[in-house]
């Protein structure tokens, strides 16, 4: 198979990651598993469309920075209403638990209090104790925070101990608590979907996202052994389409040399021509759930679930484009690469699968995995 042809799309939303969210290069690289040559020739592109635009975009950047000040000074002053009656110590006491959400000038100016004041206020000796709680608390709300606000204590437990710190989940339930950091309850899947090898069984599923431009739908093809999105696409209708794209990234990306189970329900977007077209021409065998069994496939909608309780519930938006966009970052920059699974021993589904066929070296390659589907049905 040739060199894959990354969508348009795709690329101005990987050189987003660089330009607009600063992620290093290499990183990104490693995180989408495309070279950096290729993310430097995407940017020289995107950057020569861009620089047609600077004036413009300029002026707009300093009307949005105007208008964040003025909606974070609307925002202080509604939810510190009862601290003007308070002595400053109250004040710096609110200053300290809101810094995360509001620059500390602007809760200082609002409050009519001296920034100095507060610092000084800050510096008071506290206890070993309370310092030792202060700065791991830090830590825990910088992992929560990096998480999109989802990981409970466990999680976030497991995360000090990545980072060499020395503490039990009692210790970190109570910190987490205390900072109002609160756990969600992880999704149990079905071990049905188990598989023993990457590349040995996908799953294919259908969701709705809504924005103020109407609905998109989302296609995604899940690998079934490190729990991986490894395909996926949105469009503004329900059709064909969108799944058969959705499947073209994933053997653009898995490269499989073996055949492959691919797994759906009986929607029609499943039961057309061009999908069993596409089918057979990759050697790939179709296995259908049972009508109005949405247990079947139940890795799909189980990632479903996450996506909108993790990230599109806590969003409104405005364009099928913007809700695309945000897709990208979730599946592409945090879920594959960073968000941990219990079934996969906290980590996440890259790392997972890369350990994985570490240790089974001389089974599998790192690149173009080979496993066969001994299975009809998953």
């Amino acid at each position: 198979m040739g060199k894959p042809n990354f969508s348009d799309e795709f690329k101005r939303d990987a050189v987003a990651q660089i330009t607009e969210r600063g992620y290093p290069v290499a990183e990104v690289s490693q995180r989408l598993g495309v070279s950096p040559h290729s993310l430097y020739a995407w940017k020289r592109q995107l950057a020569d469309v861009v620089s047609g635009d600077a004036s413009k975009d300029a002026e707009i950047r300093q009307l949005k920075r105007e208008l964040a000040r003025v909606t974070e000074e609307r925002d202080i002053l509604k939810k510190s209403h009862r601290v003007f009656r308070s002595r400053c110590k109250v004040g710096y006491a609110f200053i300290a638990e809101h810094r995360d959400r509001f620059g500390v000038r602007a809760m200082c100016r609002c409050l009519a209090v001296q920034p100095s004041g507060y610092y000084a206020w800050q510096k008071s000796p506290l206890s070993q104790r309370a310092r030792e709680d202060a700065r791991q608390t830090d830590l825990l709300r910088k992992a929560w925070n990096d998480s999109g606000k989802v990981y409970g204590y466990r999680k976030l437990h497991d995360d000090l101990l990545d980072h060499g710190e020395t503490c039990c989940p009692n210790r970190v339930a109570r910190l987490t608590r205390l900072a109002g950091i609160r756990a969600q309850v992880d999704n149990t899947l079905d071990r049905q979907f188990d598989v023993a090898a990457p590349d040995r069984a996908w799953v294919t599923d259908i969701t709705y996202i809504r924005t103020l431009e109407g609905f998109a739908y989302l296609a995604v093809v899940i690998d079934l052994y490190p729990r991986r999105v490894v395909g996926w696409s949105m469009q503004s209708r329900q059709t064909s389409d969108v799944v058969l794209q959705a499947l073209h990234m994933t053997v653009w990306r898995r490269k499989p040399k073996q055949r492959v189970l691919i797994h759906s329900d009986q929607g029609s977007q499943f039961t057309s021509m061009d999908w069993a077209a596409f089918i057979r021409a990759h050697n790939l065998k179709h296995s259908m759930s049972r009508r109005g069994n949405c247990h079947d496939n139940a890795a799909a909608e189980s990632f479903f679930s996450s996506l909108k309780r993790e990230r599109i519930r806590r969003r409104t938006y405005k364009t099928r484009e913007e809700a695309r966009q945000d897709v990208f970052d979730y599946v592409e920059m945090f879920y594959n690469p960073v968000r941990k699974q219990v079934r996969n021993g906290m980590l996440s589904p890259v790392e997972f699968e890369r350990q994985q066929i570490f240790k089974a070296e001389g089974v599998w390659k790192t690149k173009g995995y080979s496993g066969i589907c001994l299975c009809d049905e998953v």
